[in-house]
C-alpha cells in the first residue's frame, strides 16, 4: 500500500514545491493532484511547465500518484449536459488531462466532480446515457495512456448520480468500456452503502473494478479524526494484498490542512504497521 496526500489539502498559501517538500517531510509517498490547484486551464498546460511539476515532486521524493476534481475549471464544463457542444469540450478536456496525467507520471484519475454530473429533474436517462459515452471515451483514452481511470461514487445530496459502487459497476456494463474503473471514497460509502468499508473492500477488490481508495471521515475529516474505524478496512487490504494508493482526502482542516496531513499519515502509518 502505498500513501498519497490530496494536494490542495495543503495548498492553500504554499506553492507547489512546497507542498511537496510538506508532503514528503510528513512520510506520504505520493502527491494526488486537484488540476485547479495548477491553473485556471489545467489541460492546457504547456509541456515545460508540466516537466517542472513532475521534477519538483521528485526532487522532494514524491511520485505524482494522479489527478482528481477533474473539472472543477475551466468552468462550464458536464458530461451530463443535452448541449452536444458542451459536452464535447468536457470529453476534450477529459482526453487532455488524461494525458496530463500519464506525463506528470500519474496511474490513477478519479472523476468525482458531482456538480459537472448531474442529471436533471427531467430527461435523466437521456443525460445518464450522455455520461456513459463521455466516460467510455475518457476511460479508453486513458487505457491508451497507461492510466486507470475511476469513476467515483459520491453521497447525496451533494451527487444525484452514482452514489454507490453498485450503481458505478451498472455504469460501467452501461459504458461497455473494459478499461473504466472505479473506486472507494471512504466518507461517501459510510454513508451511502449498507456494508461497513472492510466488507465493501473485501467484496469489491476482488472483482477487479475497484482501483482506488480515498480515506476520509463522514465528518469531512482525515481519518482518525473522527468515529469511523479505520482498522478492519486496513487490515482487509493488508489480507488481500492490495497495494495500489491510498490518498487522504479530507475537505474540513482541523486545526488546518498540515496538521490535518500530518494527524492522517500518521493514524494510517500506526494502523498498517500494527495489523497482521
Amino acid at each position: 500500500m502505498k500513501l498519497a496526500l490530496c494536494n490542495e489539502v495543503v495548498a492553500d498559501g504554499r506553492d507547489f514545491a512546497a507542498q511537496c517538500r510538506l508532503a514528503a517531510a510528513l512520510g506520504y509517498q505520493g502527491l494526488e493532484i486537484a488540476p485547479f490547484t495548477l491553473d485556471d486551464e489545467p489541460h492546457r498546460l504547456p509541456a515545460r511547465r508540466i516537466g517542472e511539476i513532475r521534477g519538483i515532486a521528485a526532487d522532494a521524493g514524491l511520485k505524482i500518484s494522479g489527478l482528481h476534481w477533474l473539472l472543477v475549471k475551466p468552468a462550464g464544463l458536464s458530461i451530463t449536459s443535452d448541449d452536444a457542444s458542451v459536452r464535447a469540450r468536457t470529453l476534450d478536456v477529459l482526453h487532455r488531462l488524461v494525458d496530463l496525467c500519464a506525463a506528470l507520471g500519474g496511474e490513477i484519475m478519479v472523476h468525482g466532480s458531482p456538480a459537472q454530473r448531474r442529471l436533471p429533474d427531467h430527461g435523466a436517462d437521456a443525460a445518464r446515457a450522455n455520461a456513459a459515452k463521455i466516460l467510455a471515451a475518457a476511460a479508453d483514452h486513458a487505457a491508451r495512456a497507461g492510466v486507470a481511470y475511476c469513476i467515483e461514487p459520491l453521497a447525496a445530496p451533494g451527487a444525484n448520480f452514482i452514489n454507490t459502487l453498485d450503481e458505478a459497476a451498472g455504469l460501467l456494463r452501461e459504458a461497455g468500456s473494459p478499461a473504466l474503473r472505479t473506486m472507494i471514497d471512504c466518507s461517501a460509502s459510510v454513508q451511502t452503502e449498507r456494508e461497513p468499508l472492510d466488507a465493501l473492500a473485501a467484496r469489491w477488490l476482488p472483482t477487479g473494478l475497484v482501483a482506488h481508495i480515498q480515506v476520509n471521515d463522514r465528518n469531512r475529516r482525515g481519518p482518525g479524526q473522527g468515529a469511523d474505524p479505520f482498522a478492519p478496512l486496513i487490515a482487509t487490504l493488508k489480507r488481500l494484498d492490495y497495494r495500489g494508493w491510498i490518498a487522504v482526502e479530507p475537505f474540513d482542516y482541523v486545526p488546518d490542512g498540515a496538521a490535518c496531513a500530518a494527524r492522517s499519515i500518521g493514524y494510517l502509518q500506526g494502523l498498517i504497521e500494527g495489523t497482521p
